[in-house]
């Protein structure tokens, strides 16, 4: 089927961070989230609108020092101009087409704006959501049903060359989604791990976990994600103690690190994790260690191969994932695997699902976050990781973010009435994700559009501010 862009608005939500949340090179005490609408025409002549969330992130998408942290969230609004000129300028496509037929387009005029082609990406991702929302909407069809009767028109076109045209039939056809999903439990580099990280005066006390004890003993579940810092002594340090909570109170526990391109090379991260499996306070977290996510810093993580440190663990690429074209060029340096993020795209995660299909054993995908905020943004992840057949996803918003503190009364009992199995709401707290038993219930999930089913309060929302239209300098 064929669309057409007839609109696109832009609004931003703000929230505080109940802890902080260190990763990478930066500590975020606030936030900021991109909230679209769209509304599309039809052939038949019937409007339809949709929407999509995502946090914009600084220091993640573009971790040059040389940029600010608010010029970080300018860069990606500048992606989101540029997508949405590109889709409206196609006048009638399949949502894929959109996707496809600007791809090229879009991480050039990225280029001359200075914006490297995950912040690029950025755009499309926000777009390809709201429109396929607005498609399922209007044709009472879930995300699901739609992308296993492969509605959008998903192809394997030239971006593709190495994905067969009837192996992506025959994956979308069988993808199935699953009821339930692990939660990946979030550490950050400055999170307190027990009582004694956490004295009264520095304390939330707003009923949720606030040390890593707390979170054992509150979600019981069983998947860690742990940030490393890109220094040996002190990440072995951490993880030490990491791993003396885990080992005491999480029972059949499993971990991932994520380096968040901590280290300058592969050498840096081998010797860590060298020292990680000498260390005998480490040795049962070794044995419960599932796969590295990217440690190397991006500029160097495609120059050299990683076979050394894949001998002990599979690495997945992540931030380095900017184009069509880095999974396979990571599979030759020995990556194994490589990240779904939505803020990637869906459309990419798809394509990268079917190569990883296609390769077999030894090759996987992993569902990442980019601090998906509980509402649209949490939902619409859940919904694509689990028709993607993962098992566990990283979640971080559950920890850092009260629930959906952010949003109107109203709106938080709206998306309660719809997914009750996914949200708790106690009186006189915010809404927040059911992750009891450390499992997310995803039924709900399956409804007309993509997985939200709620109508949400743009009055109560603020218009995204204009994008600067060059590029823009350094900051001083």
């Amino acid at each position: 089927m064929k669309v057409k862009l007839q609109a696109a608005d832009r609004f931003e939500r703000d929230c505080k961070l109940r802890l902080p949340f260190r990763f990478g090179v930066i500590t975020v005490t606030e936030g900021t989230q991109a909230i679209l609408r769209v509304r599309i025409a039809l052939e038949d002549g019937r409007t339809s609108e949709g929407v999509a969330a995502e946090a914009l992130g600084a220091k993640w998408f573009e971790k040059s020092p040389a940029y600010s942290d608010a010029q970080n969230l300018d860069q990606l609004r500048q992606a989101l101009d540029i997508a949405i000129e590109h889709y409206t300028a196609q006048g009638w496509a399949t949502p894929f087409g959109f996707y496809a037929h600007t791809y090229r387009e879009q991480i050039a005029r990225g280029t001359t704006l200075g914006l490297n082609p995950l912040v690029a990406s950025y755009g499309p991702a926000l777009l390809d959501r709201a429109i396929i929302d607005a498609v399922g909407k209007a044709t009472g069809q879930s995300f699901a049903t739609m992308i296993a009767a492969n509605v959008p028109g998903i192809d394997a076109t030239d971006l593709t060359p190495d994905i067969g045209k009837d192996h992506l039939a025959t994956f979308l056809s069988e993808l199935k989604p699953g009821d339930t999903i692990d939660l990946r439990h979030t550490v950050g580099l400055v999170d307190p791990l027990t009582a004694a990280d956490r004295p009264a005066s520095e304390r939330v006390n707003d009923g949720l976990p606030e040390t890593l004890e707390e979170v054992v003993s509150f979600y019981r579940g069983r998947y860690y994600k742990l940030k490393v810092g890109g220094n040996v002594a002190a990440d072995l340090e951490r993880l030490t103690k990491i791993a003396s909570v885990l080992d005491k109170g999480a029972g059949d526990y499993r971990v991932t690190f994520d380096g968040n391109e901590q280290y300058d090379d592969v050498d840096g991260i081998l010797e860590l994790w060298r020292k990680v499996e000498e260390a005998p306070a480490l040795a049962n977290m070794v044995k419960r260690t599932l796969f590295i996510e990217q440690p190397i810093k991006r500029q160097s993580a495609l120059s050299r191969p990683v076979t050394a440190l894949a001998k002990y663990r599979p690495v997945i690429i992540d931030e380095s994932d900017g184009e069509l074209s880095t999974f396979p060029k990571a599979l030759e340096l020995g990556y194994a695997g490589v990240s779904s993020k939505n803020c990637k795209g869906f459309y990419k995660s798809i394509l990268n699902a079917a190569r990883v299909a296609r390769l077999g054993q030894g090759h996987f995908m992993s569902a990442e976050d980019l601090t998906t905020w509980p509402g649209v943004s949490v939902q619409q992840d859940l919904a694509l990781v689990s028709l993607l057949g993962m098992t566990h996803v990283e979640r971080n918003a559950h920890h850092f973010i009260d629930g959906m503190s952010m949003a109107p009364e109203a709106e938080q009992q709206a998306f309660v009435a719809k997914h009750p199995q996914l949200y708790d709401k106690q009186p006189g707290k915010p809404a927040r994700l059911r992750a009891k038993g450390g499992v997310l219930q995803l039924g709900s999930l399956d409804c007309a559009g993509f997985a939200v089913g709620v109508y949400l309060d743009f009055k109560a929302m603020r218009p995204m501010p204009a994008a600067p239209r060059e590029k823009l300098k350094a900051a001083a």
